[in-house]
């Protein structure tokens, strides 16, 4: 979870092995301009290790559900028939992003003990600032009280953290939080959403190639 190279790449990229459906279009999409896949069946979807929003192919009669947790791994899978790729946050559908944030507490809760120990191991990524202050409702008042906290006796559970830091009663929602806020690439990252504590970093925007000018005769 922590990366000791203190720098904005996000967490070792790892293979995502499970998903979590966000939206399932039986006959693919709406609009012309997203129909690279032909029309067929899609799901999109965000991976339960380091939430890769990905773009998902079942296999020829499944129905997916929405919340569903379906397995993307190198073995034999039930439901996808392929992975398709990174799908950008801008790309999210309405359906897509009204349940991210239920897909991401769910997988969150779901790996308590990984989060927690986020909690008790977290670092500072330079001189002025470290990675609690980075967490939606911490900053540098409430970090000093985790790490004095946690010095006294590691954190056990969301429940003992919010039990010993009332201040800080839903650990498991401001970490929620956080990987929206790394997801969304609509706006510009700037100050403490530059760093990528939980997710991969965004791919680079490929910049237009410049047709070169044939020479003069």
């Amino acid at each position: 979870m922590d990366n000791k190279n203190n720098n904005n790449k996000g967490p070792t990229v790892k293979k995502e092995e499970y998903a979590v459906v966000l939206d399932y279009l039986s006959r693919g999409y709406v609009k012309s301009d997203m129909s690279k896949f032909g029309g067929k069946a899609i799901a999109q979807a965000i991976g339960t290790e380091q939430f890769t929003l990905l773009e998902l192919a079942p296999k020829t009669g499944v129905d997916l559900e929405i919340q569903d947790t379906v397995y993307i791994g190198k073995e034999k899978r039930d439901k996808i028939y392929r992975v398709l790729g990174r799908l950008d946050f801008e790309n999210l559908t309405a359906t897509s992003r009204i349940e991210l944030e239920y897909a991401i507490r769910d997988i969150v809760e779901s790996q308590e003990e990984k989060f927690v120990e986020f909690f008790n191991t977290a670092e500072a990524l330079s001189t002025r600032l470290h990675k609690l202050e980075l967490i939606p409702g911490i900053g540098k008042k409430y970090m000093w009280e985790i790490i004095e906290a946690r010095e006294e006796k590691p954190f056990e559970s969301f429940e003992d953290f919010s039990q010993r830091l009332p201040n800080l009663a839903d650990p498991a929602g401001m970490i929620t939080k956080r990987v929206q806020q790394e997801l969304d690439t609509s706006t510009p990252k700037r100050g403490k959403n530059k760093y990528n504590l939980f997710t991969q970093a965004p791919r680079p925007q490929r910049k237009p190639q410049r047709r070169q000018r044939k020479p003069r005769k």
